[in-house]
């Protein structure tokens, strides 16, 4: 089985919209749903981590994935509270007070989740037979 290419081997383009896009929108869209369905944001949020670890996946090593993660993580946690804000509904689910304390939760959780991504792709591509 091949292994997907690391975020470094995609084109500029590809590489911002993996990484900064990706989890901007889908941080909106988490957003959004707070002010719908406490369980709907929920479940984004839990998806949210296998994204974590998938971005983390896209680089070799934990300590790459960490980094990858620091951002994606910061991203996604100030997205979910603009696309909150801008929906103007009142949350469903508990924030945590001061709200701008979710970015640091996010963002250490998605540091958390890159690095076993990076040291799962690291792991993987060790134990695979040399190409030949």
């Amino acid at each position: 089985m091949r292994l997907p290419p690391l975020l470094r081997e995609h084109p500029r383009w590809l590489q911002i919209l993996l990484a900064v896009v990706l989890p901007a929108a889908y941080g909106a869209i988490t957003g959004y749903f707070l002010g719908v369905s406490k369980g709907t944001y929920l479940v984004l949020s839990i998806i949210g981590i296998l994204g974590g670890i998938g971005a983390g996946f896209d680089h070799l090593g934990a300590a790459a994935g960490l980094r990858r993660g620091v951002l994606a993580g910061l991203i996604f946690g100030s997205s979910i509270l603009i696309a909150h804000q801008i929906h103007g509904a009142d949350a469903k689910a508990d924030l945590p007070d001061p709200h701008i304390l979710l970015v640091a939760i996010t963002t250490v959780l998605g540091a958390a989740f890159g690095a076993l991504g990076g040291w799962w792709r690291a792991r993987v591509t060790e134990r695979r037979p040399a190409a030949g």
